[in-house]
């Protein structure tokens, strides 16, 4: 069996414009939630999200040809070459043998609620022929394959907010059957518009915070009140573990185990018993051989929603026993908000670089233990510790659930 590594992270997200940044953020506890810039929300019930500031797709893409992408696409577009140029793939790898598997929960939402006012105000003459193009999901994997030249599989996951998890484990896969050597893996979502604000406000999912936004994101906290809508986009570059080696590449972290499952209960709420998250985590210890004392650290989706974050705590419980309360588990949500289809792939990148620094990133505003949520949750304070393995948790609407279990590389 072809083992799969991590050999180059790249990120823009709600903390910082690249991993560097992201991961010093993460680790210090600095929130990247405020309130919203990006257009007039004093109107709507929250006011708050986890945006990208400060970001400029620069050099990377011609202005002509960047005013016709949608911001997921620019954000993927900008990760990517950050990860390619980690990676220091050498200039005559072949290109047909790298795969590209980067998806989004919604895809280019902003052009198309733009160009629906465009139709609406202006008729359908004006309304742009490049408007399909850029708006399907995959137009970010495409567009990764045009900027960097690569031409093997080419594919968008979707699955909700568990894609950037979907995507890495379905990368690792590929690698693992042979289809590909290389796979740039991950998500990117760019939601913050006020169609999106409007239709989670009407589901009453999000927090409202009238004083401190940095606040309002509080996993596992008892006062735990909704999620803080985020954006970003992360991506890994994974490869076959024997080649990184010989051409002596960096190596985060090596995939061992990736599991998938679906809760079939709601489109909106979590399983209550959460044996569906449960499934998925013991899939993904089995594939990999991996015996559950032997996980570390959990990288919990933990949204910071008062089901959501009690169901993933009974579904640790139900799999780990009473090894769940040696775990650490911490949610960087409390610090990047929720970035649906990239946030997978961002936790995943937050668990190798807890492997690799010995370093947990916290959760913070925690503040009020809940009787029923009474794991390990890194409250506050990062925390040094030696990990060999870590699991990335992500579940999505839809009852979609997908993990990827990380394990150090000496």
């Amino acid at each position: 069996m072809r083992r799969v590594a991590i050999t180059g992270l790249g990120a823009v997200t709600p903390l910082g414009l690249d991993v560097p940044s992201t991961w010093d953020a993460a680790v210090s506890g600095r929130s990247g939630v405020g309130w919203i810039e990006a257009f007039d929300a004093s109107e709507y019930p929250v006011r708050i999200a986890a945006e990208v500031t400060g970001f400029d797709v620069g050099d990377l893409v011609p202005p002509k040809e960047a005013r016709r992408m949608d911001r997921n696409v620019l954000l993927a577009v900008a990760a990517a070459q950050q990860a390619w140029d980690d990676a220091q793939l050498d200039s005559g790898v072949d290109r047909s043998r790298i795969g590209i598997l980067v998806g989004s929960a919604i895809g280019g939402i902003a052009t198309i609620a733009e160009q629906q006012q465009v139709l609406a105000e202006r008729g359908r003459d004006r309304v742009s022929p490049f408007f399909i193009p850029s708006v399907l999901v995959d137009t970010a994997s495409g567009q990764i394959a045009i900027q960097l030249g690569i031409t093997g599989p080419n594919y968008a996951p979707v699955s909700a907010c568990a894609t950037g998890s979907t995507a890495i484990g379905e990368g690792a896969e590929a690698i693992r059957r042979g289809q590909a050597d290389v796979v740039l893996a991950g998500g990117t979502e760019a939601p913050i518009i006020p169609l999106i604000l409007a239709g989670f406000c009407a589901m009453r999912g999000l927090v409202a915070e009238e004083e401190d936004p940095t606040l309002a994101s509080r996993p596992f906290d008892a006062t735990r009140a909704g999620f803080v809508m985020g954006e970003g986009a992360c991506i890994l570059v994974l490869e076959e573990l024997e080649a990184a080696r010989a051409r002596g590449a960096t190596i985060y972290a090596e995939v061992l185990g990736y599991g998938a499952s679906n809760d079939a209960h709601h489109l909106a709420q979590p399983e209550p018993e959460a044996t569906g998250v449960a499934h998925m985590i013991r899939t993904a210890l089995e594939t990999a051989g991996v015996a559950p004392e032997r996980v570390g650290y959990v990288n919990a989706h933990g949204t910071s929603t008062p089901l959501g974050d009690l169901a993933e705590t009974r579904a640790l419980k139900q799999v780990f026993g009473e090894h769940a309360y040696r775990l650490a588990v911490s949610s960087t949500k409390s610090v990047t908000g929720h970035c649906f289809g990239s946030a997978g792939a961002l936790e995943a990148t937050m668990c190798a670089l807890a492997l690799r620094d010995g370093v947990l990133p916290p959760t913070i505003n925690y503040r009020n233990p809940d009787p029923e949520c009474d794991l390990d949750y890194v409250p506050n304070e990062a925390r040094r510790a030696e990990v060999d393995v870590a699991l990335s948790n992500a579940m999505g609407l839809g009852g979609h659930n997908a993990c990827v279990l990380l394990g150090r590389v000496d």
